[in-house]
């Protein structure tokens, strides 16, 4: 399973958010170009529908591919009552021919977009990697080269850790610590429970980009 929260910040913004991500991990920053494609079953599958993501890597020099399977969240009081959503998770590794794989059991493509951005992976409490992309569509299927940003102006925020049934309230506890730290730039909730741009980010990047983003802490 993972935990995961999600946020907006304005592009203009990102400099500052990066200044202060680099300082807070203390670690280099890695490129994200991702080619995201969502496949849905068809009805010769079962009645229940099944849903699947193919990660297409294009940062290296040689593309590789993920299938990502994003199950049901947590539930319960207990889970109502945390700011960052518990979700199963299943990830593998896959070879290049993944989608003539899928295609031919029966998916269909649903959609697809392009992710290009950085990520910063570290560990402070909880292995935590925080995914900062712009998110494109594609005018021609498959058609990385070509695709154009959905919300020029508005950049995602991921910040997830991995976790299990017996660790995953501590690495609630470390994701909501982190979080407190981007709060000036920032808010961060449970997917789907976006609460919108800060109204106070402008001073704070301002501040940040002129201060170099303090040391590690």
């Amino acid at each position: 399973m993972e935990c995961v929260v999600q946020g907006i910040i304005e592009t203009q913004h990102v400099d500052a958010l990066e200044v202060l991500l680099q300082g807070l991990s203390g670690v280099p920053k890695e490129r994200v170009r991702v080619h995201e494609l969502c496949l849905k079953s068809g009805p010769n599958l079962g009645v229940v529908p099944s849903e699947v993501r193919l990660l297409c890597d294009l940062a290296q020099s040689t593309p590789s591919w993920t299938i990502r399977h994003v199950g049901g969240a947590m539930r319960g009081a207990g889970a109502e009552q945390i700011s960052v959503l518990v979700r199963s998770i299943v990830e593998s590794k896959a070879s290049n021919n993944v989608l003539r794989y899928f295609y031919g059991i029966g998916y269909k493509l649903d959609h697809e977009v392009l992710k290009g951005g950085f990520a910063f992976r570290f560990h402070r409490g909880a292995q935590i990697t925080v995914t900062v992309t712009s998110v494109s569509k594609m005018t021609k299927l498959h058609a990385t080269n070509e695709a154009v940003p959905i919300t020029p102006a508005i950049q995602l925020v991921e910040i997830t850790a991995p976790a299990a049934a017996d660790n995953y309230n501590d690495v609630v506890s470390a994701i909501t610590s982190f979080c407190e730290y981007l709060a000036p730039l920032l808010h961060l909730s449970k997917p789907g429970n976006s609460t919108g741009i800060v109204p106070t980010a402008g001073a704070a990047a301002a501040s940040l980009l002129s201060s170099g983003g303090g040391k590690t802490l």
